[in-house]
């Protein structure tokens, strides 16, 4: 019972601490005390006074002495509003996961710019404090600063937080560079189904490691000196996989060919970044990348990460859903090219700005006014593919899409084994979404959207595809328990409400 309090008060200070954009360093610092110490505390594992709950409540500038029971998040949304306006995209999650992994092959100090303040985030940063990596937020929480210690303490690695984010998986890449041993636990996340690490494995093994998993942990060996010997085959296109490989081959001494790699936005970026690191990589944008490693990196730097795709989709979506006029600003054009040309055959009306460059220097970005629409349902099914077809991310919006077109959509989400089950929650909020096995959906529409109070489905794109659902519904609606959401949005419902829309952030008394 003594467990589940302390528990329980050390979320509720990792929470105020979090709000305040503090890390466990410098809510350390505040209280004379060590970061492994706020590390026990808000893990739980060590007892602490009223005395202490009050010091920390006034660092934080947060009631944390009135104690109650941190619940899950909620949203009440009243729907059947129009947006209007303009918003901007914010940075891409998945590159800012990426980058705050390739910090790891850096000796000097990182600075990341305009980092996405996203509960994904959050857990990586946690990960790195816990083994003596030091962030803390400058400029006013704008931007984050990252500086790694001599040895990395693996055996503190804050292991809850871990297990929450898939993410983890890419820790493996570059701490073989590190260390000839390291344990790290297994990869959480969203719950899409069976998602093998074996991918990752065929391509760093290459590299010298070898990975046995046990009782929920992954024990990696590096053999040293170990190089690969003709290029690496990815035996899948995959986004986290071929980041790994990235991160392994950037500190190999020689040269590495990787082929069958990503080309997404998120790799991308990680090149961009490793590139300033002075790791030069041909083929960028490409399937396959040559990676002209170097065995050692210090180097002061400072990257700017692009706009995120997914979250322009999700915006663009959330005006068609709620027959609005809105602008989207920076919206990175060349990763949504697919996406726009699908929605124009649909009867989009909208108008695109001229081009411009993202502060990456790279990315082509554009703002995107959005009007209301007859749409009608595309001639072909809606099936998701590598970078440069329609991004797997983006395909669950699409059901959202369809429902509010006239006509029949087959939505086939290949990739993942529930996803397009959890589409099929839109029915009760009056959608006709038929599932035909666990990758095919059928969409009628148009819809008459209807208020109802239910439970987020565990996949992040799925949750707002509800969400969006909500806020075209007459009425009032309840989506509860939220967290999936704030994996990958920053401030998704007030940021939604600064154009208009009425969604209430609660928790349970």
């Amino acid at each position: 019972m003594i467990d589940d309090y302390l528990a329980r008060i050390g979320q509720l200070i990792r929470d105020a601490r979090q709000h305040r954009g503090w890390t466990q360093s410098q809510l350390a610092e505040a209280l004379s005390t060590s970061q492994s110490a706020v590390n026990r505390i808000e893990r739980g594992n060590q007892n602490i006074s009223l005395e202490m709950i009050a010091r920390i409540g006034e660092a934080l500038d947060s009631e944390i002495v009135s104690l109650g029971y941190a619940g899950p998040m909620h949203l009440r949304v009243v729907g059947g509003r129009r947006l209007n306006g303009a918003i901007d995209v914010k940075t891409s999650k998945n590159a800012c996961v990426a980058l705050l992994c390739g910090s790891l092959l850096n000796s000097g100090r990182t600075v990341l710019r305009r980092v996405a303040r996203i509960e994904e985030v959050f857990r990586i940063l946690e990960v790195l404090n816990s083994i003596g990596v030091r962030t803390r937020w400058i400029n006013e929480g704008a931007d984050l600063e990252i500086t790694p210690p001599a040895e990395l303490d693996m055996d503190a690695i804050d292991l809850d937080a871990a297990r929450r984010t898939r993410s983890i998986i890419m820790f493996l890449g570059p701490l073989m560079h590190r260390m000839n041993q390291f344990k790290i636990p297994y990869a959480g996340g969203c719950d899409l189904g069976t998602r093998t690490v074996e991918p990752h494995m065929m391509a760093l093994r290459r590299f010298g490691l070898e990975v046995t998993a046990t009782e929920g942990v992954y024990h990696a060996t590096v053999t040293p000196g170990t190089s690969p010997d003709r290029p690496i085959v990815l035996t899948e296109r995959g986004d986290t996989v071929t980041e790994n490989a990235l991160l392994a081959a950037a500190r190999h001494d020689g040269t590495t060919v990787i082929r069958n790699a990503s080309s997404n936005y998120m790799v991308q970026d990680l090149c961009f970044f490793l590139e300033q690191l002075g790791v030069r990589i041909d083929g960028v944008g490409t399937t396959t990348l040559t990676v002209h490693g170097v065995p050692e990196i210090d180097r002061d730097v400072d990257y700017s990460p692009s706009e995120d795709p997914v979250e322009a989709m999700s915006l663009i979506a959330a005006a068609l859903v709620t027959e609005s006029e809105l602008t989207v600003r920076r919206v990175p054009l060349e990763f949504l090219e697919i996406e726009l040309a699908v929605l124009e055959g649909m009867g989009l009306d909208h108008d695109l700005g001229p081009e411009y460059k993202a502060d990456n220097g790279r990315t082509r970005l554009a703002d995107l006014t959005v009007r209301p629409s007859k749409l009608e349902a595309p001639i072909d099914k809606i099936h998701p593919m590598p970078f440069p077809g329609l991004n797997i991310d983006n395909a669950p919006f699409f059901a959202a899409i369809a429902a509010t077109a006239h006509g029949s959509t087959m939505i086939h989400d290949w990739v993942y084994d529930n996803r397009a089950i959890y589409l099929t929650d839109l029915n009760r909020l009056g959608g006709r979404l038929q599932l035909l096995d666990p990758h095919r959906v059928l969409v009628e529409g148009p819809t008459r959207w209807r208020a109802a109070e239910m439970m987020c489905p565990p996949a992040l794109r799925p949750a707002v595809v509800v969400l969006l659902a909500m806020m075209a519904a007459e009425g009032t609606s309840v989506l509860r328990n939220v967290y999936v959401i704030n994996r990958g949005y920053e401030d998704l419902a007030e940021r939604l409400n600064s154009v208009g829309a009425q969604i209430e952030t609660f928790r349970d008394i």
